[in-house]
């Protein structure tokens, strides 16, 4: 079975590329469509919401600087990319409305395969993978040797 419309999650760090190529692979076996998302979260979820200053500006900034790095990305993959999003929000749960107003049939994210306590805590992968409507695949990820 193909999939029809493939929805990336990435973080836009160096482990990014490795999630991408699964995803380029899977899209160039059929008449894939992909897609691709960059979820922000507020500064305002970092500091409780209790913030005496407004943020607003700094969060486009950091908007602005998302979108360009998404576009820079998805350029250079190789591949037509039919949608970009980058959005504000929590992770899993704009994952899965974007997913579900694109119409995808998968969810590609990366996973690290922590194990013990993170396991527990869970993870961004765990949390695409429970309240999906579709399917989700997760790449396993090698960490970056600095």
């Amino acid at each position: 079975m193909a999939y029809q419309h493939i929805l990336l999650a990435i973080d836009l760090t160096e482990e990014s590329g490795q999630v991408a190529d699964k995803a380029v692979a899977m899209a160039q076996q059929g008449e894939t469509q992909l897609s691709m998302i960059h979820v922000i979260e507020p500064l305002s979820f970092a500091y409780g919401g209790d913030v005496p200053m407004d943020l607003s500006t700094i969060q486009e900034q950091l908007d602005e600087h998302a979108q360009q790095r998404l576009e820079t990305f998805a350029d250079n993959l190789g591949v037509p990319v039919a949608q970009l999003h980058v959005v504000s929000g929590h992770t899993e749960s704009e994952i899965h409305r974007v997913a579900k107003e694109i119409g995808a049939d998968l969810i590609i994210v990366g996973s690290h395969g922590r194990h013990g306590l993170s396991l527990l805590l869970g993870s961004t992968a765990n949390g695409v993978l429970h309240g999906a409507k579709c399917d989700v695949l997760a790449v396993r990820v090698q960490e970056s040797s600095a």
